[in-house]
């Protein structure tokens, strides 16, 4: 098995190359500077930079280095909370604003593969939800409820009807969610970026943002070997923030998630496990993932960081799961194995923050990156343009929160998914 825990695993292998760049290399100015090439940032400056306006993107490190380069590649609708669960939160503006948003957020996403002609392996045949036990089952009737009431495109299928899209009995039902579908997670990230580089909007990676100050009437944001002179600053880092905006850390919680990656399977297997081509994941508060990927490839995951201990751990643990959802794979191996961040916030939903005059960003997407991310770079660039207003947004504008204890929060959930993990083996 490639040892790639801490990269971003089978993507960076089967991803297309991602568009020239290079470090930034003295002054420059734009009307928007973008901290974090992932797909926020990524998709800000398509938008910006299709609009006539000069966008800059400073990335630390390479092209969808943090979670749009890890993740499952699940484009899913809405966020992982219940959908009547927005407006109780948010109000009624607000929530039924961010739900009518997130709820056609995968149409945008692969709008934009379509018309940007993105190599990365789009399908776009919706996602299955499934369902463990009957708790589960009740959780999934009620989700299907509030949706239709919205008149999203679910419905609710049963244990049969699971198996036969699933390829496995385990299951007493799914919700399947015909907006949503898979994707290649890096290759969609580095498409952006070519296309957002295509449209006139300029790319500068392993040039991370050491400081954003006043300059005058504008903002210097400085790097190691240049800066950026800019009338705006989007923080697009989410998860993966550091030292330039501290209280954007301290309001997110990390949440680790890994991935394996089986070898490619024989075609009688890949008819039968997912034969349609939708990523599932269950009702399990320790969730359980799984899609196929182009190759064949079986790519299961779950809650937990592949270091230390966790590494054997979870390896031994994804192997008994496949085996368990589909006996047929019990000589299952390993290619591949990776993991990384989810920022994950106080009610599960995620932010809008106004830093300063002007510096503003959306974060804490809590497993939900794809869609939301690219839709919310959209609405940052309406928002700089001017074309949608503080009042029409579809967050209220808050401060950041920090987290009481969310050091040991950390620690709990990456210890605590291990223990899970061991007592499911046990079982």
């Amino acid at each position: 098995m490639h040892n790639d825990a801490d990269g971003q695993g089978l993507w960076a292998e089967t991803a297309p190359p991602a568009p020239e760049t290079a470090p930034l290399s003295g002054p420059l100015t734009a009307d928007v500077a973008i901290v974090g090439g992932g797909f926020t940032g990524l998709s800000a400056a398509l938008h910006l930079a299709e609009a006539g306006a000069k966008a800059v993107v400073l990335e630390g490190a390479e092209i969808g280095h943090g979670g749009s380069g890890r993740n499952v590649g699940l484009v899913n609708a809405g966020m992982w909370v219940m959908p009547e669960d927005l407006p109780r939160t948010l109000g009624d503006v607000y929530g039924e604003r961010l739900l009518t948003l997130l709820g056609g957020a995968p149409r945008l996403v692969f709008d934009r593969i379509e018309k940007h002609a993105i190599a990365c392996e789009p399908e776009w045949r919706g996602t299955l939800h499934c369902a463990v036990g009957k708790g589960g089952l009740r959780q999934l009737v009620e989700r299907a409820r509030q949706w239709q009431a919205h008149g999203a495109p679910v419905r609710l299928l049963d244990a049969g009807e699971t198996a036969a899209k699933t390829g496995s009995n385990a299951y007493a039902g799914a919700l399947l969610d015909e907006r949503a579908g898979t994707l290649q997670p890096l290759a969609y990230a580095r498409g952006l970026a070519g296309a957002a580089i295509a449209a006139g909007a300029q790319i500068f990676t392993r040039s991370p943002a050491m400081t954003v100050e006043r300059d005058g009437a504008r903002w210097r944001v400085t790097t190691p070997s240049g800066s950026v002179m800019a009338d705006w600053v989007v923080a697009a880092t989410n998860a993966y923030t550091q030292h330039l905006w501290p209280e954007l850390r301290a309001e997110i919680v990390h949440l680790p998630y890994f991935n394996f990656a089986t070898e490619p399977l024989d075609e009688a297997l890949r008819k039968h496990i997912l034969p349609e081509g939708q990523g599932a994941w269950d009702t399990n508060k320790v969730l359980t993932s799984f899609r196929m990927e182009r190759q064949g490839r079986l790519v299961c995951g779950s809650v937990g960081a592949l270091r230390g201990t966790g590494r054997q751990v979870h390896a031994a643990w994804a192997r008994r799961t496949l085996r368990r959802l589909f006996p047929a794979l019990e000589d299952v191996s390993f290619s591949h194995a990776w993991y990384g961040m989810i920022g994950m916030t106080n009610d599960h939903l995620p932010k809008f923050h106004r830093l300063a005059p002007n510096i503003v960003g959306f974060s804490g997407y809590n497993g939900r990156g794809i869609a939301p991310g690219t839709v919310f770079g959209q609405v940052l660039a309406q928002h700089i343009l001017g074309a949608l207003p503080e009042a029409d947004l579809p967050l209220p504008v808050t401060p950041p929160r920090p987290r009481p204890l969310r050091a040991l929060q950390e620690a709990g959930l990456e210890w605590g998914a291990q223990a899970v993990h061991l007592m499911r083996m046990m079982t």
